[in-house]
Formats: C-alpha cells, structure tokens, sequence
C-alpha cells in the first residue's frame, strides 16, 4: 500500500450537533483512529480535510468550537490539511494536485458524513481517476426526511449510499478488512 494515502474527511466536533438528528455506527471514530495509527506506524501518507462553512448558522464556521478536528483524528506535524467549503475535498483544495505530485493513485477514505462530503469526495475521486476504497464501518451519516416526508433512518441512508457507490466508483470494506490486507 506504499502507494495508497488515507484521507479523513470533515470528522470535526460540529458534527455532534444533537440538531443533525440520529446518526449511526457511533464507532464510526474509533475504526478512522485505527486505521490513522495504523498508516502512521508505517509511514504512509495521511491527509486531512475540514470543512469551513461559509452558512451563517453552521457549526462548522471556521470562527465556532465545532469546526475543530476531533482528537480522535487530530492531525500531526507533516499531514497536509485541505480545507473547503463545498461538499467535495477536491474543489477549491489543492487536494488533487498534492496526491498527483505524491505519485498516489489509491485512496483510502473515511469520514463525515456518508451521503454528503464523503460521497461527492469518492465521487469525485473516481472521475478523477484514482482507485478508491471506502470504508463501511469508518464513516458515518444522520437520519433524513424526504420531501414526500418519508423518514429514512441513518442506517438506511448509510447502507443506501454504500450500495450506490460500490462497484461504481469504488470498492467499499470495513476497518477489519483493510488491517488484514495490511497485515
């Protein structure tokens, strides 16, 4: 996996907001603090990026406590840290060009939330041509509403969104999976 950098996307404190509603897979980061020791003990590259809204309300305000990065994940001296404003790492960041000049061509991504930034991210990734791998259980999302009013549990949406992505602009596994490819 020499190749291959881990970018965590948007793990920040507003995100615990109780106004997002029920959110699933509360090991969500735990299994991204896994796999970050995991590239760190073997010197892999690690990219971070965060999102700096530019809502007036938002909590991920870059002048609010919930645009900071949770511990759990907090970046070290050396990992680059993109920041952007839009759903997608790769617009307005100079994200793209720093894994090209890296020479990496795998992503492995995890983050918040599943449906929004990390969906366009590996969306995006893949049209840009890199061979992404999404984790299922270092990724997470909250409940919605449709607009017909259907209710959607965070599960659903999660495992909807998975199932949308796999095989189409990336191969989805779990914390467990990628340890042992590691191994």
């Amino acid at each position: 996996m020499s190749a291959t950098a881990l970018i965590i996307i948007d793990v920040q404190q507003g995100l615990d907001n109780p106004a997002f509603g029920e959110r699933n897979n509360p090991e969500a980061e735990s299994n991204m603090a896994r796999l970050l020791a995991a590239w760190r003990e073997r010197g892999l590259p690690v990219m971070h990026v965060r999102h700096d809204s530019v809502e007036p309300n938002s909590p991920l305000r870059p002048d609010q406590p919930g645009n900071a990065i949770k511990p759990e994940v907090f970046p070290q001296p050396g990992e680059p840290l993109f920041t952007k404003s839009v759903n997608s790492a790769f617009i307005g960041t100079a994200l793209d060009a720093h894994l090209r000049e890296s020479g990496i061509e795998r992503l492995v991504i995890v983050g918040l939330t599943t449906d929004h930034c990390v969906s366009t991210s590996v969306r995006m990734a893949a049209n840009l041509g890199f061979e992404v791998t999404l984790v299922s259980d270092g990724t997470a999302t909250f409940e919605r509403t449709a607009p017909d009013g259907t209710h959607f549990t965070a599960e659903q949406m999660h495992n909807a969104n998975l199932a949308s992505l796999n095989g189409e602009f990336c191969r989805v596994l779990s914390t467990e999976a990628i340890l042992a490819d590691m191994a």
